[in-house]
Order: structure tokens, then sequence, then C-alpha cells
């Protein structure tokens, strides 16, 4: 016989697919947590396995976004992000193994003492929990970023382009595969499910389920997650990058920089954006400068100084100067002084990578102290913002907060910190 009907109770709704997958990805990350490294690596050599093993199977996949993104008229260069090839996937799993061999910050301790009254206090690293990663394109994030999340004890929640959706979902069955058949939850990898922007937006609303979010991508998809977030955010990746060259610099010096910082690689968030040069050496650097970026396919959007010094040089307009390009196009300008150039970099830096170009001591610790960047280079190019560069390995990003993480993103700065407090019957008076 049923129990008779209350109308006073309202039936509990069912959970909504995201919020299942977030669930699912905490109670993964409580089982995950306590784990030794030697687990998580083992669970990271098979992943690395598994992708070569399995590579024809992700290959297959990923031909369907590639039709799917020439149907829609995608611009090669995004196509080319977009594929996946046996030799790709080869590299990828390479990445995993070089990941496997960092150092495991998951119990670091930070710092630790014994108070007066005896108390031993340690302050030890531990996972942030469920990371949930929102990304563009190129489906090589799927596996990098689950691999450092793996490492650093924590769970992800995957959440790719829906023009990478069937590569998405190949890979993630890949590694949820092997992470199972390694002895870890499967639930530790997830992709997140719905290719619509909904999907995206109750991600964003999971707070206490998913401890923090990482945007990876242009700086729209960035502006959408930090407004539109309930859950912790790290802001990543938008460069706008200024080289100032200062009138006591070696100019050989600074051209090589210059070119570096902005043609080495023009689509990255660490490449250059604005030149700013020191009226004192404008005659002597600009007509070589003009010279050497054309020469290396960057068109000048410069100021009028810049316009006197190249026919070629566009008129730069007040949009210029906060403009990421990601292409073969720099601003540029002439700076009365160094303090000069600071004002323009405060006005509009996106907080990423600053340099400046100067053999004066006195002036490379001045503009060190003034400018506000995740990174300052003096005498070296803004290229060199990256986490294998810095020698941390890998990183999951680039923070320009101030808050948590600051810069390259490597192992430790996807864990948080927690006291371990110990003592003998301590009780306080």
């Amino acid at each position: 016989m049923s129990a008779p009907h209350n109308p006073s109770v309202a039936p509990v709704p069912p959970a909504s697919p995201v919020t299942e997958t977030a669930r699912r990805a905490k109670e993964a990350a409580a089982e995950l947590a306590p784990l030794p490294r030697t687990a998580r690596d083992a669970a990271l050599l098979a992943v690395a396995d598994a992708l070569i093993a399995r590579a024809e199977e992700i290959v297959t996949a990923n031909a369907l976004d590639i039709v799917k993104a020439r149907t829609a008229g995608t611009p090669e260069a995004i196509v080319d992000r977009l594929t996946l090839t046996a030799e790709r996937i080869a590299a990828i799993a390479s990445d995993v193994r070089d990941v496997v061999a960092l150092p495991d910050p998951v119990g670091e301790v930070v710092r630790g003492s014994t108070l007066p009254n005896g108390l031993e206090l340690r302050q030890v690293r531990v996972p942030l929990g469920v990371v949930g990663i929102i990304y563009e394109a190129r489906p090589n994030v799927t596996v990098d970023a689950a691999a450092l999340c793996l490492k650093s004890g924590n769970a992800v929640l995957l959440r790719g382009s829906s023009s990478a959706y069937a590569s998405n979902s190949a890979l993630v069955d890949v590694l949820r595969d092997a992470v199972a058949g390694a002895g870890l939850p499967a639930d530790a990898v997830q992709l997140v499910p719905g290719e619509s922007r909904a999907s995206v937006e109750e991600l964003m609303r999971a707070r206490g389920l998913v401890d923090v979010l990482i945007p990876r991508g242009g700086a729209s998809l960035i502006r959408s997650v930090v407004e539109g977030s309930t859950v912790p955010v790290i802001e990543t990746g938008v460069g706008n990058c200024h080289v100032y060259v200062d009138e006591l610099a070696d100019l050989d010096m600074a051209l090589d920089i210059l070119v570096n910082s902005k043609a080495q690689r023009p689509s990255v968030c660490n490449a250059a954006e604005t030149v700013l040069v020191h009226a004192g050496i404008a005659d002597a650097f600009l007509p070589r400068a003009v010279e050497a970026l054309a020469a290396a396919g960057v068109t000048v959007h410069g100021d009028l100084t810049w316009q006197k010094a190249g026919a070629d040089v566009v008129p730069a307009t007040e949009e210029d100067w906060g403009t990421e390009y990601l292409s073969y196009d720099i601003a540029a300008a002439v700076v009365p002084s160094l303090d000069a150039a600071v004002r323009h970099i405060r006005e509009w830096t996106s907080g990423h990578t600053e340099a400046i170009v100067t053999r004066d001591a006195a002036t490379a610790r001045r503009f060190t102290a003034l400018v506000d960047a995740t990174a300052v280079m003096v005498n070296a190019s803004t290229r060199f913002t990256d986490g294998s560069q810095f020698g941390f390995g890998a990183e999951i990003g680039i923070s320009t907060q101030k808050l948590h993480a600051r810069g390259p993103m490597g192992l430790p700065e996807l864990t948080s910190t927690k006291y371990v407090v110990t003592g003998d019957g301590h009780t306080r008076g």
C-alpha cells in the first residue's frame, strides 16, 4: 500500500547534469586528497600510455571537429590549433610524463615552528579540491589541465569550447579509463556536460561544489567568467605587455629584445603589444626599429614621431594603446622620461608583463619599483613569462590578479594550505 500523498511537501527536483557532475567531482576530490604521490604519479603514467594506445580513436573524434570547423569557415590558423595528430598526441603524452617528474607540492611544509607554549605549528600545502577549467579551442589543454590537477591532488571539471567537443569527449574518456584503471576515482576527471552557454553559466554558479574556476582564453571569455561567477575565479591570460627602451639602453640589445618580444610568437599573452621609446634616443633608435619590425612582418601603429621615422607606420589611435593584438601589430610611442613611460603603462597595462631595456641600474630599479605587473623584465624579452621558462616545469595559466596566485601558475599555485597544530593536552587559559 502506497503512502498517502502530502500536498504540503514539495518534491525535490532532480539535480541537473552539471550539478550532478560537480557533486561527483567533490566526492572524488575527497578520495583523491589523501592519496600518496605514488598513486597519483602511477595514474598519470597510465594516462600517458593510454593516450598513445588510443591515439587512433582520438584522431577519429578530432576529425569530426575539424570538419565542423571548416564547414563553419573557421580560419586555418584556428583549425591548426584544433587539430590532433598521432605525433601531437605523442607530444601531449610526453608532457604528461614530464609532469610526473615534477616535485609534489601536496604535504609540503610552508612554514613551521614550536610556539612558546610548546604547541607545534605547521602550515602545509593541500589540494584546492575541485578545479573547474573553462577554455577555448585547443584540445591539448584538456590533457594538460587534467594532468596538473591530478598531480596536485585536485579533481578537475573540464569545459572546453563546443568547437572541440568531440575531441574533448574522446580525450576525457581515455583519461577516465586510465585513472580508474590505476585505482583512482574516475570522477576526478570529468567533462562538463553540454555545449551551450547555459552549462558554462551553471558551472559558474556551482559555489559549494566547485572550489575555484580558471578561465583560459581571450579577453571576452575571461571577463564573462570573472563578472558572472559566484565561484572564486583565478583570472588568467590577457596580456597588454610593454617594452620601454630607456635613454641609456644598448640599442642593439633593445632591437633584439623588441623584435623577440613581439614577433617570436605574436599570438600568445606574453608577446609585447606596445613599445615606448625615450625621446633622447628616438632619432637613433626609431628608424632601426621600424626597419627591424618590418623585416619581421610587424605593422607599427605609431604616434607622430614614429610616423616620421617610417613611411609604413600606421597612425595610432587611442584604441591601439589598450589593444591586445595577438598578431603582427604593435603600438608605438615616444615618451619624454621614464616617469612618463610608467604613467602610460599604469594607464594601459593588463598587469601581465612589462620590460625595460637600460644599462643604468638605478633606472632599472626605479622601473621595477614603480611598475605593477606579474613580471617585470630588465634587459630581457617579455616572452620569458612562462612556467617552463621560469623552471616550474608546467603551468595551468598565467594569473594577472593579486590574490592567491600571481604570474605563471605551477603546481604549488594549484594548492591551498592548512595549519596542523599538535599539542600534548594543551588547553587555553
